[in-house]
């Protein structure tokens, strides 16, 4: 029996797999197209830590997790980075004349033996998950080093690109195509998407073209290029996109695949053109990832009963409303895919499309043909719908156009751009939307903002300054987390984000108060009555619990820390 087959025994054996699963992995393995361990941990079958520790045992070697190494700088100088990458293998330490490596691949003695005439050492191995190899190579080489050492080898310099104005589409798309600059924008691509990011962004500024990376919704810098590399990076980004490289003067927008460690990714390209050239930002979208349960969102309990009682109405209008970038597209389709059933007939209008749902007409907003939020919801309802989710309200006749939707028998999910719940129905008054409207459509509004979470490998207990705790009305005895700073999270304290919550079912007196026209304060004082969690109690629940910190809550609430 190879290998691969008795890892896959073991996982079905150990329930991880089902028989047709294992067959299904099995056939991509022979088709060529990726081993058996790395097909189940792409496709989200099976962990990548529980796979690298079946393969350590099948080969008789210890299994370890990177990040509880403390690594000695002076071991990484021993094996070269191009080395370490190419065969994915990471050095752990070295006793004597022996170097001990990570490997995500166990039996590939090739690889090792070129670590050993590399290093010119005798070498043992260890397994850790591929994807601890790639993070550890990037966080202890650093993707900085890596561009380095790639841009040494291009030379643009001399061929009048420091100012893409002057330069023709067909030198630009020259350029672009060169072998080193298409190395360094997958470099660029890759590495964030090794490091979590969710979007790349690509900064003109006078001294160079500057690359940050945000993960877990801030931003850090991780390159500065030279200037004379900007118009071929960002043309090559452009020509992946299918965008026009002879303009730069006006926006763009565009999308491609990217493939990395066998995950498939999409990325959607915005450009805005600034005083040192074209703004560039790259929206990651992973599909590997699949999508996410409503249960896995970070709803409280009796807040999820009541969302789940709200979406289950046969009509009716729910909105999802939060800043920019609060997770409010991620919670819509969560809905969607709980509503999803064939006995009904869901269609959208939104903007962009950012995940594709089976069963789900999805369309996309396109002003220059004439469609937008509104017109598109009254298609929609000639196409006989069920439930229709609109992708934002940004106007009067999407509002009155969703609304008149909810209140013929449709159920309507969209979003608003508000700070609390009840801000969406002051929202809608300001808009325009008649009270007794509202108060007829509206069935419910979640509020949403994303923290981050406190890393699970280096957590400790924190002390809150006891004026802190009394200013929110805590006792002194509770307990809250942070993290210290670790190699998984990459010295942050937090690694990955969730959702701090509040929802407002409509009542009848919430209605009759909507109907009044009374004021924002007035209706949060009966949502506190009726039973309403707000953001910042739901996410002082989570910081005491030690899902996230005290100060990532009142952060993401706008209150000082103090």
């Amino acid at each position: 029996m190879t290998q691969h087959s008795s890892l896959g025994e073991r996982l079905v054996a150990e329930g991880y797999l089902t028989r047709e699963q294992l067959r299904a992995a099995l056939e991509e393995e022979r088709q060529g197209r990726a081993p058996l361990h790395r097909t189940v941990v792409a496709r989200g079958l099976v962990s990548a830590d529980v796979v690298a520790a079946y393969l350590a045992e099948e080969v008789g070697l210890p299994f370890v997790r990177l990040s509880d190494f403390v690594v000695d700088t002076e071991v990484l100088k021993v094996v070269p980075e191009d080395v370490c990458r190419r065969h994915r293998v990471f050095p752990l330490f070295r006793i004597g004349n022996t170097l001990t490596v990570a490997t995500a691949e166990p039996s590939n003695i090739v690889a090792l033996d070129q670590v050993k005439r590399a290093s010119g050492l005798d070498v043992d191995a260890a397994v850790a998950s591929e994807a601890e190899i790639a993070e550890a190579l990037d966080q202890y080489y650093g993707t900085r080093s890596s561009i380095t050492e790639l841009i040494k080898g291009i030379d643009l310099r001399g061929m009048g690109l420091d100012d893409e104005r002057g330069v023709s589409a067909e030198r630009l798309a020259n350029v672009a195509e060169v072998a080193p600059v298409v190395k360094l924008v997958s470099l660029l691509v890759s590495s964030a998407v090794t490091e979590r990011a969710s979007d790349i962004h690509l900064e003109p500024e006078e001294d160079g073209l500057h690359i940050r990376v945000r993960v877990d919704g801030l931003l850090r810098e991780t390159a500065i290029l030279p200037k004379h590399l900007q118009s071929a990076v960002i043309s090559r980004v452009k020509i992946l996109s299918e965008l026009d490289i002879a303009d730069s003067r006006t926006p763009k927008d565009g999308r491609f695949g990217f493939t990395v460690n066998n995950r498939e990714v999409d990325l959607r390209v915005s450009t805005f053109p600034t005083i040192y050239g074209e703004n560039t930002v790259l929206r990651i979208l992973d599909k590997s990832g699949g999508l996410m349960r409503l249960e896995d969102l970070g709803l409280a309990e009796e807040m999820l009963v009541q969302y789940r009682r709200a979406i289950t109405r046969p009509y009716g209008l729910i909105l999802v409303t939060g800043p920019t970038g609060s997770g409010k597209t991620t919670t819509l389709y969560a809905t969607l895919a709980i509503l999803n059933t064939p006995e009904k007939n869901i269609i959208t209008i939104e903007d962009p499309v950012e995940y594709h749902l089976k069963m789900v007409r999805q369309s996309q907003v396109n002003p220059k043909a004439g469609l937008t939020f509104a017109s598109g919801i009254r298609s929609i309802l000639r196409q006989d719908p069920d439930i229709i989710m609109v992708g934002e309200i940004r106007d009067l006749e999407t509002a009155q156009t969703a609304i008149q939707a909810a209140l013929t028998g449709h159920l309507v999910l969209s979003t608003l751009h508000t700070n609390d719940a009840v801000g969406a129905i002051a929202r809608l008054l300001d808009m325009g939307v008649e009270p007794f409207l509202i108060g007829s459509a509206l069935v419910g509004v979640v509020a949403q903002r994303l923290v981050r979470t406190v890393c699970p490998r280096c957590k400790e207990p924190h002390a809150v300054p006891p004026h802190l705790l009394k200013s929110l009305g805590l006792g002194l005895q509770v307990t809250f987390y942070r993290g210290r700073g670790c190699h998984f999270c990459r010295d942050t304290g937090y690694r990955g984000r969730i959702g701090m919550f509040e929802f407002l079912p409509m009542s009848d007196p919430q209605r009759e108060l909507v109907t009044t026209r009374a004021s924002a304060a007035e209706l949060k004082r009966l949502a506190l009555q009726e039973g309403m969690q707000e953001l910042r109690t739901d996410g002082i629940r989570k910081a005491a619990r030690g899902i996230t910190s005290l100060e990532e809550v009142l952060r993401a609430t706008q209150a000082d820390v103090g």
